[in-house]
């Protein structure tokens, strides 16, 4: 299951979802190659689906992976954080990057150790980001990236102004470059651990929920774009 670590990515817009992945050679799976996914759609669905990437990075001379937010508009992955954050004024100079994003769906225990795996969907973005420059431009990204973690907080909440947005620096890495692997199914045990059937096997699914929300506003009714989210 590979991992790594993301930033803020562009998207292209002109990328059409039917379109399949075009893997480079960095990008072309070799391990585990049958669980490689071509199709662009399942690249997106994994994406949204998505609330934290990792972005890697060398700073230093010395590999860095963080865990950030994301958003995705189209083909552009957007990430932001601090005009201070050094990983992202590394990210910033023109060197190339790579950005995982990993679901876990469950844990396959197999009737031996050796076996024992897990399902899961996992992708792994390479290229080089882009510092969004513009005010406008500056605030479509910090409106992707609100959206995909908190949808209806846009319009909802107070904006950002000069002053926010000057102190944040927003990133766009370009989709065209990735590649997604997934995971599902049973375990594969080999056949004389299968006749033998001496210990359990099976699937144990993971699922993420959201909980209730705890206002901390109690003069102020919980909004209809929160309490759709909640379990």
């Amino acid at each position: 299951m590979p991992l790594a670590c993301g930033s803020v990515v562009a998207v292209n817009p002109n990328s059409t979802g039917t379109a399949p992945l075009s893997p480079t050679e960095r990008s072309t799976i070799r391990r585990g190659a049958k669980r490689a996914v071509a199709e662009r759609d399942a690249l997106w669905a994994l994406l949204d689906a998505g609330l934290v990437c990792h972005l890697s990075t060398v700073v230093g001379g010395a590999p860095l992976v963080l865990p950030t937010g994301y958003g995705r508009d189209g083909d552009t992955l957007y990430l932001h954080g601090s005009t201070g954050a050094l990983s992202l004024r590394t990210a910033a100079q023109g060197i190339e990057v790579c950005v995982a994003v990993t679901h876990v769906d469950g844990i396959v225990y197999s009737r031996s150790a050796f076996h024992h795996s897990m399902n899961y969907r996992s992708a792994v973005i390479h290229g080089t980001a882009v510092v969004v420059t513009g005010a406008e431009q500056k605030t479509h990204g910090l409106r992707v990236l609100t959206e995909h973690l908190a949808p209806g907080s846009w319009e909802h909440s107070r904006q950002p102004n000069k002053k926010e947005v000057a102190a944040t620096t927003v990133l766009a890495l370009d989709l065209t470059e990735a590649a997604v692997k997934t995971r599902t199914g049973g375990p594969n045990d080999d056949e004389e651990d299968i006749a033998a059937d001496t210990a359990w096997a099976g699937v144990l699914p993971l699922r993420t929920v959201w909980g209730e929300p705890e206002p901390q506003t109690a003069h102020i009714a919980v909004p209809p774009h929160i309490a759709g989210r909640a379990g």
